[in-house]
């Protein structure tokens, strides 16, 4: 009882700590006006589309479909009332979900600019957070959107297993043969990826050919598109001819074995490496007779032995005492040293080939595949819309924010109203609960089930005084065990005033003392007939017993 008592106790002392906190600021829609604003409102399923396609296995004929969920909720640890996301529900499945923009985007003339946020809430193992920025002409096929759609820059982080890499890709069209090919960033960031919020910024500047990629507002990469991706836009001027090949006669090789050295006359090849060492002596009080080890006297022949089956016994050995007290036992022998003259084997030197040409390369010839585009970014396809396809081995993978413009200011703006709000309220949260998970071994329930209660109760009091939602969603187990707590007692209590009414009744009293029978007593006399003591009760009226 006292235990259950106790439990309640707690339970409303972490309500009532809680509503003394300051409530959490609430969402509020951004009133910035970009080319897409995504916030993942009540409206979100009038914009995205989830993918109803199958994907074929890079290796056979296997075929896939995205059956990854998708969902617009809360983070698991919310600090903005009202705050949504949306959310990669399933691990192992593909996920694929599209949006397409009002008007299509083209990276001709102004700055672009793409920034959203990614929290994998329950740690990074193996998933994508990239989106793909999809070419436009795909806005009324969303249903059909896959890895195969096409698109024109790839964004984001991406977990590989081991290892965090920042993609920054760009599909670039060559302007002679109209193919298209893959640019990837040299040398992606690698930031350090945890269960909070992060914040993915891309600039790319047409005008000048550079772009800027930042991490949480901090820039992590900057260059040119023209000379920090591989392969590169521009193809080399000039490549080696593939028809010269080497003469038959080109020499090569820089150095050449001396002809005319030999071996000295006095290098003895076969000479050992070491020699014993004959200035070496023996030690004083040396035990040459006494061997290194001895039967064990202490080791007795067991019982069950039976020499006619077994064999002699022979007692096992121990090492000899008396080693151990001088400098050694058994013969002495002079140990090894190097030997001053070992050369080894004999090699002759080597010189400067006098027939050296240098190193042999291809002449060279005009690239027939060159071309230049100086701004390859204003080359690029227009963007129709925003995609997200992957495939994760980590569930609950949150999207949030999405920004897709022309302003810097305006992605700075949005980034201030919301991750800037979010990213330190996170902080303090996991600080706090890593504090309660770090001060206290936790006890084990089959060790000290009464201090395992304690410790899960404090932990939940603790993080309710932050987050009494949190706490709920993050400990619902303890909450739940507390609740019952709750509803036992008072049922305990209902029972127990219950019976203590029930054992109340009303006495009355006569006005007159008397031994004699009243009228009364006589009717309820006859009319309740005893038996006697061990007797039979008599049946009453004409009802007759069934035989």
């Amino acid at each position: 009882m006292r235990s259950v008592a106790l439990s309640v106790l707690f339970a409303l002392a972490a309500t009532s700590i809680s509503t003394s906190e300051d409530p959490k600021p609430v969402f509020k829609r951004s009133e910035i006006k970009a080319p897409f604003l995504e916030q993942f409102t009540d409206d979100w399923s009038e914009r995205w589309t989830p993918s109803e396609a199958t994907k074929k296995s890079p290796v056979g004929t296997e075929t896939f479909s995205y059956v990854g969920k998708w969902e617009v909720e809360e983070p698991t640890t919310s600090v903005i009332e009202g705050d949504l996301g949306l959310v990669a529900k399933n691990k192992a499945a593909h996920h694929a979900i599209s949006a397409p923009f009002p008007t299509s985007i083209d990276l001709k003339d102004k700055p672009f600019v793409v920034q959203y946020e990614v929290k994998y809430q329950k740690g990074g193992n193996c998933g994508g957070g990239y989106v793909k920025l999809l070419e436009d002409g795909f806005q009324t096929s969303g249903k059909d959107f896959d890895d195969h759609t096409s698109w024109v820059i790839m964004f984001g982080p991406d977990l590989t297993c081991p290892g965090t890499k920042l993609h920054f890709i760009f599909r670039y069209k060559n302007p002679l043969t109209g193919e298209y090919e893959e640019k990837h960033l040299k040398n992606p960031p690698k930031p350090t990826i945890e269960k909070l919020t992060n914040l993915y910024t891309l600039i790319v500047y047409p005008s000048n050919n550079t772009f800027e990629v930042l991490f949480n507002g901090v820039s992590e990469k900057s260059g040119s598109l023209l000379e920090d991706f591989e392969p590169a836009v521009n193809p080399p001027k000039e490549i080696d001819d593939p028809k010269d090949s080497k003469p038959s006669g080109w020499v090569d090789e820089k150095k050449i074995v001396d002809p005319k050295a030999s071996k000295p006359a006095d290098w003895d090849e076969d000479a050992p490496y070491e020699i014993v060492d004959a200035e070496a002596k023996k030690p004083e009080g040396w035990l040459d007779d006494e061997p290194t080890s001895i039967p064990d006297p202490d080791a007795e022949k067991p019982e069950e032995w039976d020499d006619e089956e077994d064999g002699d016994w022979i007692a096992p050995t121990v090492r000899n005492p008396k080693c151990d007290e001088a400098p050694g036992c058994g013969p002495w022998k002079a140990p090894l040293k190097p030997n001053p003259d070992y050369k080894g084997k004999w090699y002759p030197p080597t010189i400067d080939n006098p027939a050296y040409k240098g190193e042999w390369a291809p002449r060279k010839i005009s690239n027939p595949d060159f071309f230049e585009d100086l701004h390859p970014a204003k080359s690029l396809d227009k963007i129709g819309g925003i995609g997200i396809e992957l495939w994760t081995m980590t569930e609950d993978i949150l999207f949030d924010n999405i920004y897709v413009g022309h302003s810097v200011e305006e992605a700075k703006t949005f980034a201030t109203e919301t991750f800037e709000v979010k990213k330190p309220l996170e902080a303090a949260a996991a600080k706090t609960e890593d504090k309660l998970d770090d001060d206290e071994e936790v006890p084990s329930w089959k060790e000290d089930p009464i201090a395992f209660i304690r410790h899960k109760t404090a932990i939940f009091i603790e993080l309710a005084q932050t987050d009494p939602i949190l706490a709920l969603k993050s400990h619902p187990e303890t909450g739940i065990v507390l609740a019952g707590a709750l509803f036992t007692l008072f049922g305990m209590l209902g029972a127990l005033f219950g019976l203590v009414g029930a054992q109340q009744k009303p006495i009355t009293k006569s006005s007159k003392k008397t031994d004699a029978p009243s009228p009364d007593d006589k009717k309820k006399t006859n009319a309740t007939p005893v038996a006697p003591a061990g007797g039979e009760k008599k049946e009453e009226g004409g009802v007759k017993k069934r035989k």
